[in-house]
C-alpha cells in the first residue's frame, strides 16, 4: 500500500523543520563550539539526505541518521561537557559514538536501533544532568526533548498526536537542538 500524501508532507516537513532547526544551530554555534557545530552539521547532512529523494537509496537514508546519532549526538553532548570542565565524561561520550560507529556495520538492524537509541538516551541524561546542576534552563529543555525523542522512537504506536510516529520524534529531536542550542549560547555568556 502507498503512503498517504498526508505522510509524505509530514515527513517532508519534519525533515525541513529539524534540518533548518540545525543548520542555524551550526550557524550560530561554529565560531564558539566547533563540536556541536559539527554534531548539528550532521543532522543536517541527514534530513538532506531524507529530503532528496534519487539521490540516495534507502540504505544511504538509514546510514545518514545513524551518523547523525552515534556521531552528531555525542559531538553535541562532548561541548557541552567541555564548557562546563567535565573533560573525563565529555571523552567517554565521543569515544563511545565512535566505537559505536566503526561497530555498526557488525551489527544487525535491530542492534543498530537499539546502540543507536541508547547513545540517545545517554546523551539526553548526560545534558540533563550537567544542565540541572549548572542551572540552565535551555540545556533541561534541550535534554528532555533530546530524551522524549528517543522514548517515542521505543513506543509500539504507528502514529502518535495523529501524525506518523518517526515524524513526532523528528519534531521532539528540532526543539532539543534548538533549546540546546540557546544552552550552549547561555552556558557560554556564563563563563564569559
Amino acid at each position: 500500500m502507498a503512503p498517504k500524501p498526508e505522510a509524505e508532507w509530514s515527513t517532508a516537513l519534519s525533515h525541513l523543520v529539524l534540518g533548518v532547526v540545525a543548520l542555524h544551530a551550526a550557524v550560530s554555534t561554529a565560531q564558539a563550539s566547533r563540536g556541536a557545530a559539527a554534531g548539528f552539521l550532521l543532522q543536517v547532512l541527514a534530513a538532506t539526505i531524507m529530503l532528496a529523494p534519487g539521490l540516495s537509496t534507502h540504505e544511504d537514508c538509514l546510514a545518514g541518521a545513524w551518523v547523525a546519532t552515534v556521531i552528531g549526538l555525542p559531538l553535541l553532548a562532548f561541548d557541552f561537557h567541555w564548557v562546563n570542565g567535565d573533560r573525563s565524561s565529555a571523552n567517554l561520550l565521543l569515544g563511545g559514538g565512535m566505537v559505536l560507529a566503526v561497530a555498526g556495520g557488525h551489527l544487525s538492524p535491530e542492534g543498530r536501533s537499539v546502540a543507536g537509541q541508547a547513545m540517545l538516551l545517554v546523551v539526553a541524561v548526560t545534558i540533563l544532568i550537567v544542565a540541572v546542576f549548572t542551572a540552565n534552563t535551555y540545556g533541561m529543555w534541550g535534554g528532555t526533548m533530546l530524551g522524549v525523542a528517543g522514548l517515542l522512537s521505543r513506543l509500539e504506536e504507528d502514529r502518535l498526536l495523529l501524525l506518523p510516529k518517526e515524524d513526532v520524534c523528528r519534531w521532539a529531536l528540532a526543539a532539543g537542538s534548538w533549546a540546546y542550542c540557546r544552552a550552549l549560547h547561555t552556558q557560554r555568556l556564563q563563563w564569559e
